[in-house]
């Protein structure tokens, strides 16, 4: 069996390591008495990975001088000697006890992001004054690291994966913009892909303003564009029509799916169904077509969740197009499946052109 993630990190050794570093700057650092705090909890070794690396955190405050700015300055230098997701503690000390002290907290978290990332740690700043925390943003956004020019991006996402929400950004995103406006022709693919990440967090909540961004930016390189196309992903699965004109599609009345097709009106978990349809594209010339198709799946509960996968997105003369495609009803570790009455449904330029229903069985 395949090591699970949460045992791979705090473990005996790589505590030992972290304490270590600690004790290279701080000599008076009780290191035995801070790894038995560490394993204190009766339910340490099943714990998650966030709440080990908080409890590290408390651990850690404990251990350290009292005084912030003291504890930080030992953090600051020990960093460069930390790494995994046990130097996630140093950021997270800094959320937890720096609030009061932005002067010492907001370059200590741009120091440590290079070796374990402040993207979670930034975000109580933000909510507590959120113009002072992006102007520190801003000046981050023009560092010459491409780890803290990320960060600069990735820590005022709206809406961050395993992260509090920014309600204030989900509301008015505008003291983003200036951010993804440095970043936006960035040579590092790792700080594109994460504003794109960023543009695709606001499209949920202010599609619009979104994309009179990216109505801006494309066409003006290489890099903008593929950024505009990575961050409009959401909207053009759900058939914005504003984002699909933005690439070139063509009018989807123009667009039929015909003879669409099952192999069989039954399929057992672990099988795959396949189903063949006949695209007509209408009109006198040649149009930009994207094809995808909605499964709806029966959840434990018994309801339905919808969930849009690509075909393909191709220029089309007028004219009618075979396709042959197939999914399969595999469990796997992101989905899981169970029996019932589903539904798969084709999608041309974002609009629903035929669907069929049929039954999904256990093994």
């Amino acid at each position: 069996m395949a090591e699970r993630l949460k045992d791979m990190f705090f473990t005996d050794e790589s505590m030992n390591a972290f304490a270590n570093a600690i004790i290279k700057f701080y000599p008076k650092f009780n290191k035995d008495a801070f790894r038995e705090s560490i394993k204190s909890p009766d339910d340490w070794d099943e714990m998650e990975l966030k709440k080990k690396m908080r409890h590290t955190t408390e651990c850690l405050y404990a251990a350290l001088p009292q005084d912030y700015r003291k504890a930080v300055d030992i953090l600051v230098n020990a960093a460069p000697f930390l790494k995994g997701f046990e130097a996630m503690s140093l950021p997270d000390y800094v959320e937890l006890y720096g609030l009061e002290d932005w002067d010492s907290s907001l370059p200590a978290l741009k120091h440590f992001n290079p070796y374990a990332s402040s993207e979670f740690a930034i975000r109580p700043f933000i909510l507590q004054n959120a113009e002072k925390a992006m102007a520190f943003m801003n000046e981050c956004a023009e560092d010459e690291n491409d780890k803290i020019r990320r960060f600069a991006s990735e820590g005022c996402r709206p809406r961050l994966p395993w992260a509090m929400a920014l309600p204030v950004f989900k509301k008015d995103p505008s003291l983003i913009i200036p951010v993804l406006e440095k970043l936006k022709d960035d040579p590092s693919e790792f700080v594109r892909r994460s504003v794109a990440n960023n543009l695709n967090d606001i499209s949920k909540d202010n599609p619009e303003k979104m994309l009179e961004i990216c109505e801006g930016w494309y066409g003006h390189s290489a890099n903008t564009d593929w950024i505009v196309k990575h961050a409009c992903r959401s909207l053009l699965k759900t058939g914005n029509k504003r984002a699909l004109i933005l690439f070139g599609h063509g009018d989807p009345a123009l667009l039929k799916i015909k003879d669409l097709t099952l192999n069989k009106n039954t399929v057992t978990i672990g099988e795959e169904l396949h189903y063949t349809f006949t695209l007509h594209s209408g009109g006198k010339k040649k149009s930009k077509v994207r094809l995808e198709y909605a499964m709806d799946f029966v959840k434990s509960s018994g309801k339905c969740s919808r969930k849009i996968f690509k075909i393909t997105e191709n220029d089309y003369a007028p004219g009618e197009y075979s396709f042959t495609r197939k999914h399969t009803f595999a469990d796997m570790s992101t989905r899981k499946h169970y029996p019932g009455t589903h539904q798969l449904t084709l999608i041309a330029n974002g609009e629903e052109k035929a669907k069929v229903s049929f039954e999904v069985l256990r093994s």
